[in-house]
C-alpha cells in the first residue's frame, strides 16, 4: 500500500481536497502527530491521526469509514485514535505534539 515517504504538506493537501467528505463523517477535528508530522517518516511508516467527532456523531461505522477513507487518500496505513481513547501515559505527549490538519467551522 505505501508509496514512498509521505510529508506533512502532502497530507494537508490531500485532506483539504477531500475536506467535505471527511467532515461529512462527523469529524470535528483531525490532527496529525508522529513521524509524518515531525518529517521523520520512512516509506513503511503509518500516518498517525487524533480525531474528535462532533458530539452525537461518533460511531464505530464512522470511525472505520474515516480510517478507510484516509488510507485511500494517503496510500499509507493509518493509525486513528480518538481523544477519549488516549492512554494516560502517552496521551499528554500526543496532545502536546498534535497539529490540526482539518477542523469543522
Amino acid at each position: 500500500m505505501a508509496t514512498g515517504v509521505l510529508t506533512r504538506e502532502q497530507v494537508r493537501e490531500r485532506l483539504h481536497a477531500a475536506e467535505a467528505e471527511i467532515l461529512s463523517l462527523g469529524v470535528r477535528r483531525l490532527a496529525l502527530f508522529g513521524s509524518v508530522l515531525r518529517n521523520e517518516a520512512r516509506p513503511d511508516s503509518d500516518v498517525d491521526f487524533l480525531v474528535e467527532f462532533t458530539p452525537g456523531q461518533k460511531s464505530f461505522d464512522r470511525f472505520l469509514a474515516l480510517s478507510d477513507l484516509l488510507e485511500t487518500l494517503l496510500g499509507h496505513p493509518v493509525e486513528l485514535v480518538t481523544t477519549e481513547a488516549l492512554s494516560p501515559f502517552l496521551g499528554p505527549h500526543i496532545l502536546a505534539e498534535a497539529a490540526d490538519v482539518l477542523r469543522a467551522a
